[in-house]
């Protein structure tokens, strides 16, 4: 014998299709979403779960309606009303127009962090970085990878002076921090 299934546990609350919506939050304008499909569930009166299961494209605003944060992928979750799960194509651009791919990042909205644990590729405007283990605030701007790798470029007098020096670090620390430029 199984617990008889009721509504709650296969029947979305809410299903919406063609989403573009504004969202804001104290009574001031801060998201822009777009989504082909909109389902919210709510099961034991907990906060409601919404998903995007074919995409979701949000734009966040500052104080001054700039987009600060661009956020792009195939499949995302927002669990309790707090705590983001983007899959698959995720690509987020911040407001250094840096740019970040993975195919998952978990989002904490009370933390004010970021972070994935799949493989992340970072483009900027002078570098490119890739690793795994990535770890970030909220505003994407102060991001640590670990296991990573990248592609910097070195000027021809701090080739010259490296060259001259001996080479210093530790060889079993592969975390990397990268400021904000």
């Amino acid at each position: 014998m199984a617990e008889a299934v009721n509504d709650e546990d296969s029947l979305p609350f809410m299903h919406a299709r063609g989403i573009n919506t504004l969202i804001s939050d104290s009574g001031i304008m801060r998201y822009h979403m777009v989504a082909e499909e909109w389902d919210i569930y709510t099961i034991n009166n907990e906060p409601a779960t919404w998903k995007f299961m074919k995409g979701l494209l949000m734009e966040r605003f500052d104080e001054n309606f700039h987009i600060d944060l661009y956020v792009q992928s195939d499949t995302a979750y927002l669990h309790k009303q707090n705590m983001w799960e983007l899959r698959g194509r995720v690509v987020i651009r911040n407001i250094n127009d840096e740019v970040f791919h993975t195919e998952e990042l978990f989002w904490d909205m009370d933390a004010h962090e970021m972070w994935s644990h799949k493989f992340m590729r970072i483009i900027t405007p002078e570098r490119e970085l890739q690793g795994t283990e990535f770890h970030s605030n909220e505003q994407m701007t102060k991001y640590e990878v670990s296991n990573s790798a990248g592609a910097f470029p070195v000027s021809d007098t701090e080739t010259q002076e490296n060259a001259a020096a001996p080479a210093q670090g530790n060889a079993g620390d592969n975390a990397q921090q990268m400021p904000s430029p």
